[in-house]
């Protein structure tokens, strides 16, 4: 086969940093393959998606030496908008890319500037649209659509240029499950259709049908293979700040043999070697479980629209979060939850029903009381911040609330030391990457320890390293009284840490109850665009009640030696 792309000893410098970003890099990528790359944050993903298309060393200046060929084509002697009719690139902060006055026209911008004609760009329009699940939204301004819409919009801009090559850094990060399914998906048919992709992503389990596999390290491209030899080393991912796959960190915590990257192979084995493994006793759905402790955040009737918008974002919400809560808010891009969320600090105000926050309706607050009772981080972090420096952006709201300066210093290092900034602490934030903001943006909130916190999708753009440790963060302040809140799509977060889980479609309560009662009943997730991670997954196909890794090698070995 023929390469697309040849990476030859590619090592590269930011101006402004001492530390290469890439190392002596090394690779091929065959005409129309598709390859999956992983990495912790900071390994060089991201500037190996900006070689690609010109953009390091054109418009990223550092030093640079190697070479990328892309068709053969030195890709440092081209300009960017050359490359751009070979090699299209989804930015990971994929809002940046978005500028236009509504979808269509940002649809359009690449087609136009490519000079096709009128009916090109109209039937690719409508082809894209469609993929993307956009076609009702033509018309939409892109900062009135959700998160996941808007990444939606960033692929689908992308796509209709209809480059040879197409990069993605991280697409499917602001999306619900099945919409990242919905990518891989899309990813099979270019495939198919003889694209070739590269796709950086957060998770093994996406990258299972790859036909390679690129792990980095610390700017080193430290191996490369098919899936099944990646992924049978979890000592070397976890090397790599990567979360192992589910299924062979299972078998291997159990001492079983094979290798099973899937769900289907995963029982297939399991009921190959293991065929007495017998059911728990039957998970009932429950009703809507309300809090028996104190209540801490109340809505009834609650209902929202947003102007110019013929759909309500709310209908008729009622739900109680109690104090010492761990509360996951699930649900499909545009459900709701976001717009729910921002009722309980005051951002947004219900056009109809009552909110109280301790008993309180929200008007009798202050913005500051309200403020330092109901902590807020923001799905998008540049939404919040502002300062000059990351440490001036933390101690921002201490300072507001009138702590001393030694106080404010202290609470400043441990957050920072926490969400692994320590030594940012004068960096301009707006020069960090889109996850060391997202930290930042935490670290701001997390410093005043209000009594409820409320987290939008707080582990977007993170690796597993640091999302476990903001969780394990949230889990011990739980554990210390908080009230804790979180919007997620990462369905393992919420398996590992919420003990309750509310599921949201439409503007409606869909389901609410224990975090395992609700995700045993899979019928209702997929109403949500939702599916279990896929060990609870496995649990549920085995008749288990295991949520964690942990739960689920106690059962089953539990199970099998009762057997025995």
């Amino acid at each position: 086969m023929n390469k697309a792309i040849s990476i030859e000893d590619l090592t590269f410098s930011y101006s402004e940093k001492e530390d290469p970003a890439l190392k002596h890099l090394q690779g091929n990528i065959e005409d129309s393959s598709f390859v999956c790359v992983l990495g912790h944050g900071g390994a060089g993903k991201s500037s190996l998606c900006y070689s690609l298309n010109g953009l390091i060393p054109r418009f990223f200046r550092g030093t640079y030496q190697g070479r990328v060929l892309v068709k053969g084509k030195e890709a440092a002697k081209q300009t960017v908008a050359q490359l751009s009719k070979q090699v299209g690139l989804v930015l990971q902060d994929f809002e940046a890319q978005l500028f236009s006055t509504n979808v269509e026209l940002e649809m359009a911008f690449g087609p136009e500037n490519h000079g096709l004609p009128r009916l090109e760009i109209e039937r690719r329009l409508n082809h894209f649209l469609t993929v993307i699940g956009l076609e009702a939204m033509r018309q939409r301004q892109p900062a009135t659509l959700s998160g996941g819409q808007k990444q939606r919009l960033a692929i689908g801009s992308v796509l209709t240029m209809e480059p040879d090559i197409l990069v993605m850094d991280e697409p499917t990060t602001d999306l619900d499950p099945k919409g990242a399914d919905e990518v891989l998906v899309l990813a099979q048919g270019l495939r198919r259709a003889g694209r070739t992709l590269l796709m950086v992503v957060p998770e093994p389990e996406m990258a299972v049908d790859a036909d390679q596999v690129w792990l980095m390290r610390e700017g080193d491209l430290v191996a490369q293979g098919s899936p099944r030899e990646m992924f049978n080393d979890l000592a070397r991912l976890k090397s790599c700040g990567i979360k192992p796959p589910c299924f062979p960190e299972l078998f291997q915590a159990l001492n079983w043999s094979g290798l099973p990257l899937t769900l289907e192979e995963a029982v297939s084995l399991i009921r190959r070697d293991h065929p007495l493994i017998q059911k728990s006793q039957a998970l009932r759905p429950d009703p809507a479980t309300p809090s028996t402790s104190c209540p801490m955040l109340e809505g009834e009737g609650l209902a929202f629209s947003y102007p110019l918008s013929d759909k309500k974002a709310l209908r008729g919400i009622n739900l109680t979060v109690g104090e010492g809560e761990f509360v996951a808010l699930l649900g499909q891009n545009g459900s709701g939850k976001t717009t729910l969320a921002k009722q309980f600090n005051g951002i947004l105000k219900p056009e109809a029903g009552q909110l109280l926050v301790k008993g309180k309706p929200t008007s009798a607050y202050s913005h500051q009381a309200l403020a330092q009772t109901v902590g807020y981080v923001f799905q998008n972090p540049d939404h919040q911040i502002f300062a000059r420096t990351v440490e001036e952006e933390v101690g921002f709201g201490l300072k507001v609330l009138g702590l001393d300066p030694r106080t404010i210093k202290k609470r400043v290092n441990e957050v920072l030391e926490v969400v692994g900034l320590e030594g940012y602490e004068k960096k301009l934030p707006f020069t960090l990457t889109k996850g060391e903001r997202q930290r930042v943006a935490v670290a701001s909130v997390l410093a005043a320890q209000p009594q409820v916190l409320i987290l939008d999708e707080p582990t977007t753009g993170l690796d597993y390293e640091h999302q476990k440790s903001i969780m394990e963060l949230l889990k011990t302040l739980n554990q210390k009284g908080h009230t804790i809140l979180i919007i997620t799509h990462s369905m393992w977060v919420a398996a590992e840490y919420a003990r309750r889980t509310v599921l949201m479609k439409d503007g409606a309560i869909l389901l609410d109850g224990p975090t395992r009662r609700v995700f045993a009943q899979e019928a209702k997730l997929s109403e949500a665009a939702l599916t279990p991670p896929p060990l609870v997954s496995l649990s549920n196909a085995l008749g288990l009640e295991a949520l964690t890794l942990e739960q689920m090698v106690t059962e089953l070995n539990s199970n099998v030696q009762k057997r025995n």
